[in-house]
């Protein structure tokens, strides 16, 4: 223990000190202690982030990763109605959308043009889509650009297309592999609590279910995040709870790759503008989301030990603090961002390579390009001199290159047909 972290915890009271010193000698961190830390303030709070900062470095040292990835949000037409979303559209809206497959393969062969490795392809669950859309779609992108990663289709979206091809969740994973898929988001997750989910999103894939798709990828060798959204009308004991579970999951098939935590953006969303539920909140307050972040990495950073800041949620001055709260990853440079930035988020859909080096740097980290996975790409030293100067880099405004969500669900050219049948 550093002489620092011994001083700063020399003002914590006594129950919140004695959680943090048993988290430093490697003591698991329980439900009940979780719930205990979420309830720091001041000077415990402060010991919390030093004591998640001293973990994170002895768990991954003093790397903190990126990836350079596209998102590709191929439709916003949605059979389900989440009160939190403010990105999908009815079959009836005249600002549905729904991307053909030669649009998905120029945005993901720009996207590789553009240095990415990753193309992230998620979306919403349209009448249109068969049990084989989304096999095909990862063959035709595999085919268009073979070597890049392809990360796609939420557990929410796997059980839609394997209950439209009738077979197990096991058996469509084998082809979406056998297709080319890389790696699972963990979205749709939110709270993996029942009694929860059904008055946030009552027609959503149930906790069960999303642990089901979840353990049946890790099974076959495919990795995912794992996720988790908060600040709405879930309480702290929900969070911990959801945290434990899915430690308990880690140990049982070691297939999570990272969690991130996502910070509800309430602007837009129905379930805070139409008042929809009593008790909703306007997101979390700052320090609630170092809690979080600090908090998550003692209660998961032995078994997960990547914990990634979303940069479109807390934006990029919270994100570079929290690198001092247990955070060892920033997420993607996006380059397409619809779902947050339809919910009201402010932080923009591109982030460059460079300014995540400034940032990490700015901190007194190592900055290191990563793959999906979390293979380094490529480790960069004390000085951007010495840096690449990449496509990415050069963008001053991402919606005139990548187009913005509002223009797209503008478009006449992918405006959302019916399919016939």
């Amino acid at each position: 223990m550093t002489t620092a972290l011994e001083t700063c915890l020399q003002g914590v009271t006594a129950e919140i000190r004695a959680i943090l010193e048993q988290s430093l000698d490697g003591d698991e961190l329980s439900i009940e202690h979780g719930v205990k830390l979420s309830g720091a303030r001041g000077s415990d709070l402060q010991a919390l982030c030093m004591v998640a900062d001293e973990l994170r470095r002895q768990q991954v040292g003093d790397r903190v990763t990126y990836v350079i990835n596209r998102n590709i949000n191929f439709t916003n037409v949605c059979i389900k109605n989440c009160k939190f979303c403010a990105f999908a559209r009815s079959v009836r809206s005249e600002q549905g959308y729904f991307l053909p497959k030669e649009e998905v393969v120029r945005r993901v062969v720009q996207a590789w043009e553009m240095g990415a490795t990753e193309v992230c392809l998620q979306a919403g669950l349209s009448p249109n889509l068969t049990g084989d859309s989304y096999i095909d779609l990862c063959r035709v992108v595999k085919d268009a650009a073979p070597e890049i990663h392809i990360h796609a289709f939420s557990p929410e979206e796997v059980k839609f297309g394997a209950s439209l091809k009738r077979v197990s969740y096991a058996e469509y994973l084998t082809e979406l592999l056998d297709a080319g898929l890389g790696t699972l988001p963990g979205t749709s997750a939110e709270i993996l609590d029942d009694r929860l989910r059904k008055t946030i999103s009552p027609t959503r894939i149930t906790t069960r279910e999303w642990l089901d798709v979840v353990t049946a990828a890790h099974r076959l060798g495919i990795r995912t995040t794992s996720t988790m959204m908060f600040g709405h009308v879930e309480s702290v004991e929900d969070r911990i709870r959801h945290m434990d579970l899915l430690r308990r999951v880690q140990r049982e098939t070691n297939g999570f790759t990272e969690f991130v935590p996502l910070s509800f953006v309430h602007e837009e969303a129905p379930l805070f503008a139409a008042s929809q539920v009593p008790g909703v909140r306007p997101g979390p307050t700052g320090d609630e989301v170092l809690r979080l972040y600090a908090t998550a990495r003692l209660m998961l950073g032995r078994d997960i030990p990547n914990l990634q800041a979303s940069w479109v949620k807390e934006g990029l001055r919270t994100s570079q603090l929290l690198l001092g709260c247990g955070v060892n990853d920033l997420g993607g440079t996006l380059m397409n961002e619809s779902i947050s930035t339809a919910a009201g988020a402010r932080h923009g859909q591109l982030m460059s390579p460079a300014t995540l080096r400034r940032v990490i740097r700015d901190s007194g980290r190592v900055p290191v390009q990563r793959d999906t996975s979390y293979g380094t790409i490529r480790e960069f030293g004390d000085s951007p001199d010495e840096d690449p100067i990449e496509p990415l880099d050069s963008i001053r405004d991402p919606d005139a290159v990548f187009g913005s969500y509002d223009a797209l669900t503008m478009d006449s050219r992918f405006h959302y047909e019916p399919r016939s049948v």
